[in-house]
């Protein structure tokens, strides 16, 4: 496969952040592209199968496109090592702070995604801030869903917004593998 331009790159990132379907014109506007140029970069990514157009004339990143961008396909072996239960000493433990154990473990990614939903958000910013969140979804094998985390981590949300955006992108990602394995 030859080199990719930097503006097709952009705009399967912008994609895979997204993880949900734009329009060309949100992709002009997020991406300060001029709407001509944008409508080719759009066509040959179609052309080259790494994102779909759908009926509302909205883009989606297609799993060539993840794969393009550098993440490993997602086939029913790595689906199910991902959503497997971990061992006790793998599992994920909670904490409020440093030495500050809740007595909550997650022992699968489903089951994480479960504890998000109630946990206090107090605790979910403690681990969004040191990146223990995506440093054991990487130990899990799940490289995608740690760089999804990384990126909310960056954006520097807190409370319920990054409850929410946290949860979305968890479960996203088990409906994702669900459907794979």
């Amino acid at each position: 496969m030859e080199k990719m331009s930097e503006t097709k790159v952009d705009i399967l990132e912008l994609l895979w952040v997204n993880d949900g379907p734009l329009n060309s014109k949100q992709i002009v506007d997020k991406l300060g592209l001029k709407p001509r140029a944008a409508n080719m970069h759009l066509m040959g990514l179609v052309k080259n199968g790494f994102i779909a157009k759908n009926v509302d004339n909205e883009y989606t990143i297609t799993p060539s496109g993840r794969v393009a961008l550098g993440f490993p396909a997602t086939d029913e072996k790595l689906a199910r090592k991902i959503l497997s239960k971990t061992l006790k000493e793998k599992a994920f433990y909670f904490y409020k702070g440093i030495g500050q154990p809740t007595g909550i473990t997650a022992d699968s990614l489903n089951d994480f995604c479960e504890k998000l939903k109630t946990l206090d958000t107090k605790i979910i910013e403690f681990h969004t801030e040191r990146g223990d969140f995506e440093a054991w979804v990487s130990s899990l094998g799940d490289l995608e869903l740690a760089k999804r985390l990384k990126v909310i981590r960056g954006t520097n949300l807190s409370g319920e917004l990054l409850r929410k955006k946290t949860y979305e992108s968890v479960k996203s990602r088990c409906e994702e593998l669900s459907k794979a394995k």
